[in-house]
């Protein structure tokens, strides 16, 4: 076997060390779905093996340093074989390595080094990273040359050398001054129109013109480049709303039995502008549409929650919320984000950095963010590479990617996400929609809203600035053809989740909200809109912004977009306190512009002044846009269009049976399961949820919504937030006014029943249509959709107070299906709320319904009548679950409610149904369970337009007419769907596995200390995510917590923050290690970070005394348990060197991150954090994570059963431990979910056990409380 060469050049004069990483047999999970996932997407069958490595060349690492960093950092011996400097291969492989483009934010690589820093006498070493793919088998040229490309996005990747640097360090040309655009006021027209070109420019040509004009008249000079990129930033449509603002001046609305009502709802528009403005020559625009409800709800004091102010962070509302039985005022706060470009091209960083944004409006309005829901919007994931457009990715890479994305960040971040919903339609094919939607609160006295005055500072928070996301305003404002994908690389950003978690935590600090006057999110536009829009008049010095790396010019400083960036406007004499409090939460706090009364935006660079505008000129926002609209005849709609679409062909014969027809409906793309793509998400994180994603015994029934309690620091709430979504793109395609209509309706009706109350919801709208350019028909879509969400806020007397609007949806000749999705919120006390599974066999189950007009629009009146019966029948306890009818009509519904809990259905005989509302989509009907002494209910129901459906069953079956439809069977061909794109099973393992009982009779064991309330010490690295949870159970069982954040932005915060550790430790009874993404995970494994400072010599001796001479305890959940495994402290109770024989967790066998409940058996009664509870004892525990699958040898795992060592295990129904993956989420050997030291006093467990709390989780049954804290804390007494 000959070696090939090239791989083994070792470049003897390079200062740089040069390591490779490879998972081992059984771990290399990543190579083996790469492997299938290009046999399926290239059908490529000749790949006989796929090896992937990780490749660190590092450089400023001392000797010693580096041997010792191989095994902890890069690598772990029980999982990995490490190579150092080249590896070895045969001369038929085929290899390429894969790096991130210069300037593209590399995690993987900036966590090692700040890992390596800690051992490192605090320099951190310079790391890059490359995946390098080695190919074994019969592979042809062309086909190595589509497997790159299949693997390289070039956008933000390219192919590495594979030869070691010389050095890693770049001379970067330090750039000194910006070009002046010399004789730019004298310019012709056409040598303008050059200039716009050259320069790239997003603006019309008359804005270029308007500012020619301003230069040439008023500042007589000619301007800067960065002037005009900053105001070609400032004028995007992405920042400016400018297709919103155009003034519509003709408009004509072709009449048709579809389009009347249209007309109908301009002219009521036209009289909520004179109720709201009076006699006015004010624009008709888009976004007066948008908002015009809100301003008239609010003139006739219909509005009293809305909480108004100059600051636009997110929509927000006042709101009672009962802690303890006491009111307190809070604000709760809400936004919608789209992120449809970046995610189109870089569906990663796209769909991370949409959520990330999203987070980042409520934060800057100083409110903790605490649950999230996606909507996004695909064509068939199930497609091949040759059904792909030129110039595109594949639809299944751009939606699993996406999802990896968004849920990597929400996971890092800490944010439960509980509503994750992918629709369906081909023409998402031209650009998909990747939205979300956060919801946020704070207690009022918290959030300072005053104007800034000259003389206050502008502080900028977080993260630094590269060149990443540079005219990512602009670039998302463009429509696009496959040349521009290719030429956008630097304007999609990486986000940093980590980071944007250190700025939530120290906004939620109240002395430190206290001192914000104001607050920007750097979004659309950075430094110049940030910083630019927060004051009036103001000074930026763009010098001392921090940077990521040299080189970056005024102009590039100016507008990056980085990501995980706050400007705060502060008094002066609060700079030095404001500084040092964002030091101890860890985070860069520079104070970078003054607030003064110029009337003017100046920035400074190196010595020069760089951009010198008047407010007022940069206020005119371009030249005024003027339109004309047009909103064609509409002759046919299907608002039941699943139905109509399919069956044309088939009426003549009519063969289907029902039991066919059920099958059809419940396999539709737009019905089918998600739940591979759902669980992806942390989705119980804050301990606050209420209703998880998936309800009933069997978790097979998705909710319609998400609910969460809201967010309280001290005390106990059960004040909780609803938040759904309604949007349905086939109805948008015939006419946008039903389309948008419908889609507040069924955002309203979902709310109503989940427990919520109509009259009280606020909404926000997200618009997403075509490229409208200056086609009158085009404008006619937009207008009319927000027509159709203006004419439903009238009639059910409710506002939109917020929205968000993409309108470049186009792609060639190709355009988005015109969209309008309505978010709609609502507060409840979550002992009401219901979730939609049946609860019992034999109820009898009731439609109520609405009936439609001629014009295919809904009847309000009626509308709102039944809603407000099914809250007044909520409110009474007289229904067990409730479901509103949607896409799938009363076949969706039925079928969904009877998953859950596997309770059957029967219709009734004599039902008149008609099969369009069976089988197609019908909204503002709603499915009731209802409890058994329904008599009087049914005769309140009189005068109401209701049918008895039928009633539920023990059978698991469904009857209609004379066919039966078993559960499992549909059920079964409802999952099947998706399973290629989102997959839910693995291949069953076969190992033999036992239900472990070991009892002791330890029970009375005490600790010698005796103490009131012990104190437990709960450090928070960079990255944990679980501190407040686990400090909130520990003080509910009586102990005193203290969280310290771990420092690390210098060497000298790391010294301190060893020292500080080290007291806590001597003056602590118990240790607890939270949950988390220590350091992102990274470098390619979990826990990393935290074990790497737990064996500085100075903690670990700490560790030593407390657990040998202070009987202390520890517990690891979750990324705690992680790196109590890596450290040896579980199994062996002492911090020590492991080598490749020691159990460890690794990542799930199904390959990505599993979030759900999981039931698990109590297996041993040594520990004393489980002396609350017997052997055999079965719980409901939250999991959520990536990496939690046990792995030990024969031997070990023979031991540790022998010592009682075992802790708990998953089981399934009947309370047996199982690898199957329905209960044992991540294939851990012998179903271990937790285990101990020897004596028990430490213990790591991969459950949230922290996660509980009154009404949590409440559509899961089963006991969750392990009562660990309290057996904890007891020990002391």
């Amino acid at each position: 076997m000959g070696v090939n060469t090239m791989m083994s050049i070792t470049n003897l004069a390079s200062s740089v060390r040069r390591i490779l990483v490879e998972k081992k047999q059984g771990f290399d999970l990543e190579a083996k779905h790469l492997k299938s996932d290009l046999e399926e997407s290239l059908n490529i069958d000749t790949i006989e093996n796929l090896r992937i490595l990780n490749r660190y060349d590092i450089e400023k690492i001392e000797d010693e340093v580096y041997e010792k960093a191989i095994n902890t950092v890069f690598s772990e011996p029980n999982i990995d074989d490490v190579y150092k400097e080249y590896v070895e291969l045969s001369k038929e492989d085929r290899v390429f390595a894969i790096e991130y483009l210069p300037g593209q934010y590399d995690q993987r690589g900036d966590w090692a080094s700040q890992c390596i820093q800690i051992i490192n006498e605090g320099i951190r070493p310079i790391i890059n990273t490359a995946k390098v793919v080695i190919l074994t088998g019969k592979i042809t040229d062309e086909q190595f040359k589509q497997i790159k490309s299949y693997c390289i996005n070039p956008v933000d990747s390219r192919e590495a050398i594979l030869e070691k640097p010389e050095t890693l360090e770049v001379d970067t040309e330090i750039p000194t001054s910006v070009d002046i655009l010399e004789e730019f006021i004298n310019l012709e027209e056409n040598q303008l129109k050059d200039l716009m070109k050259n320069l790239g420019l997003a603006m019309t040509f008359d804005d270029l013109l308007h500012v020619q004009k301003y230069f040439k008249q008023i500042e007589n000079r000619n301007p800067t480049i960065t002037e005009i990129k900053v105001l070609d930033t400032y004028w995007s449509d992405h920042c400016r709303h400018t297709t919103f603002m155009t003034k519509i001046e003709d408009i004509v609305i072709e009449e048709s039995k579809y389009t009347n009502v249209v007309k109908e709802a301009y002219d009521l528009y036209l009289q909520s502008r004179k109720n709201v403005y009076g006699e006015t020559n004010r624009d008709v625009c888009l976004m007066d549409i948008a908002t015009i409800a809100m301003k008239e709800l609010r003139k006739i004091g219909k509005l009293e929650d809305l909480d108004v102010s100059e600051e636009i962070n997110a929509c927000s509302i006042n709101v009672d919320v009962e802690i303890d039985g006491k009111k307190e005022e809070y604000l709760v706060m809400f936004k919608n984000e789209t992120h449809n470009h970046p995610t189109e091209i870089e569906p990663f960083g796209g769909a991370a950095t949409c959520l990330g944004g999203a987070i980042r409006d409520p934060l800057s309005g100083r409110s903790y963010v605490y649950q999230a829901m996606r909507v996004t919007g695909s064509a068939d994931p199930r497609t091949y590479l040759e059904d792909t457009l030129e110039g595109k990715l594949m639809q299944k890479k751009i939606t699993t990617q996406a999802a990896n994305g968004y849920s990597s960040y929400g996971n890092q971040i800490g944010l439960s996400t509980g509503q994750v919903t992918e629709l369906y339609d081909e023409d998402f094919v031209a650009k998909r929609m990747e939205i979300g939607a956060v919801i946020a609160a704070a207690p009022k006295e918290n959030v300072i809203r005053e104007t800034p005055e000259s003389g206050d500072v502008v502080i900028l928070l977080g993260g630094k600035t590269g060149r990443d996301g540079c005219g990512g305003a602009t670039g998302s404002s463009k429509e696009h053809s496959e040349e521009s994908l290719f030429t956008c690389s630097a304007e999609v950003q990486k986000g940093d989740a980590p980071n944007e978690r250190k700025i939530q935590r120290f906004f939620r600090n109240k002395e430190v909200a206290q001192m914000i006057k104001r607050c920007n999110d750097f979004g659309a536009g950075g430094v110049c809109v940030a910083i630019g829009e927060i004051a009036e008049s103001i000074d930026i010095n763009l010098d001392v912004i921090p940077k990521k790396y040299e080189g970056l010019d005024g102009t590039e400083l100016a507008i990056s977009e980085s990501q995980e960036r706050m400007a705060v406007v502060i008094k002066k004499e609060n700079i030095e306190k404001f500084i040092s409090m964002a030091r101890e939460e860890n985070l860069e706090a520079t104070h970078v512009a003054d607030v003064t009364d110029s009337k003017r935006v100046r920035m400074f660079w190196n010595g020069k002044t760089i951009v010198d505008m008047s407010r007022d000129f940069i206020e005119t926002n371009g030249v005024k846009q003027t339109t004309k609209v047009r909103v064609k005849a509409i002759d046919n709609i299907e608002i039941n269009n699943r139905f109509r679409e399919k069956h044309l062909e088939l009426e003549v014969d009519n063969v289907m049976s029902l039991k066919d027809r059920f099958v059809e409906t419940m396999t539709d793309l737009n019905v089918c399961s998600q739940r591979g793509l759902v669980e992806k998400f942390d989705n119980t994180i804050g301990g606050n949820t209420v209703l998880l994603p998936f309800g009933g015994k069997y978790q097979a029934t998705p909710t319609q919504g998400m609910v969460a309690k809201i967010p309280v620091l001290n005390g106990e709430t059960d004040t909780s937030t609803i938040m759904t979504y309604g949007y349905n793109p086939k109805i948008g395609k015939y006419s946008p006014f039903h389309g948008a209509l419908y889609a507040v309706v069924e955002s309203v009706c979902k709310v109503v029943t989940i427990g919520g109350n109509f009259s009280s919801i606020r909404l926000t709208l997200q618009e997403y249509f075509e490229k409208l350019g200056i086609s009158e028909v085009k404008w006619g879509k937009p207008f009319s959709a927000l027509l159709g969400a203006y004419y439903a806020q009238n009639k059910l007397g409710i506002p939109a107070i917020g929205g968000k609007d993409s309108m470049s949806g186009t792609f060639k000749d190709i355009d988005v299906p015109p969209t309008l999705v309505s978010f709609a919120v609502d507060t409840v006390d979550a002992k009401q709320v219901l979730s939609p599974e049946f609860k019992n066999s034999n109820s009898t189950v009731i439609m109520l319904s609405t009936k439609l007009f001629e014009n295919k629009v809904i009847d309000f009146e009626e509308l709102k009548k039944n809603l407000s019966k099914v809250t007044d029948l909520i409110k009474d306890e007289k229904v067990s679950s409730a479901y509103s009818i949607g896409y799938g009509g009363v076949c969706e519904a039925i079928c969904k409610m009877s998953f859950g809990n596997k309770i059957g259905f029967r219709f009734n005989e004599s039902i008149e149904i008609d099969e369009s509302i069976l089988f197609g989509a019908s909204y503002g009907n709603i499915i009731l369970e209802l409890k058994d002494d329904n008599k009087e209910v049914l005769e309140s129901l009189s005068g109401y337009n209701y049918k008895i459906l039928g009633n539920t069953v023990k059978e698991k079956s469904i009857f209609i007419e004379n066919e039966e439809i078993d559960i499992d069977f549909i059920y079964n061909k409802y999952c099947e769907v998706l399973e290629p794109i989102f997959p839910t099973r693995v291949e069953s393992i076969k190992e033999k596995i036992e239900t472990i009982s070991f009892i002791t009779d330890t029970k009375g064991c005490k600790s010698g200390i005796s103490l009131a309330s012990p104190k437990v010490f709960i450090p928070t690295f960079p990255g944990t995510n679980c501190e407040y949870d686990s400090a909130r159970v520990f003080e509910k069982a009586g102990a005193k917590t203290s969280i310290k954040v771990f420092k690390n932005l210098t060497d000298k915060d790391i010294e301190s923050s060893i020292d500080s550790m080290v007291e806590e430790i001597k003056s602590s009874q118990i240790i607890m290690l939270p949950g988390g993404f220590s350091a992102g995970d990274e470098p390619d494994g979990s826990g990393k970070f935290i074990a790497t400072v737990f064996r500085n010599p100075k903690i670990a001796e700490a560790v030593n005394e407390f657990l040998t001479k202070q009987d202390g305890l520890m517990l690891g959940i979750c990324n705690g348990f992680q790196a109590l495994i890596k450290l040896g402290l579980v199994p062996y109770g002492k911090i020590m060197d492991i080598d490749e024989n020691c159990p460890t967790l690794t990542y799930n066998k199904i390959g990505r991150h599993q979030a759900k409940m999981v039931k698990t058996r109590i297996s041993s009664n040594k520990s004393p954090w489980l002396y609350g509870t017997e052997v055999g004892d079965i719980h409901s525990i939250a999991i959520s994570h990536g990496e939690g699958r046990f792995v030990a040898d024969e031997k070990t795992l023979k031991q540790l059963i022998d010592n009682g060592q075992i802790a708990t295990q998953y089981v399934d129904l009947e309370g047996n431990a199982t690898y199957d993956i329905d209960f044992n989420p991540n294939g851990s050997t012998f179903a271990v979910e937790g285990i101990t030291s020897i004596d028990g006093r430490i213990l790591g467990k991969m459950g949230h056990s922290e996660r509980i709390g009154n009404q949590v989780v409440k559509n899961i049954i089963g006991e969750k409380d392990q009562k660990i804290f309290e057996s904890g804390v007891k020990y002391f007494k």
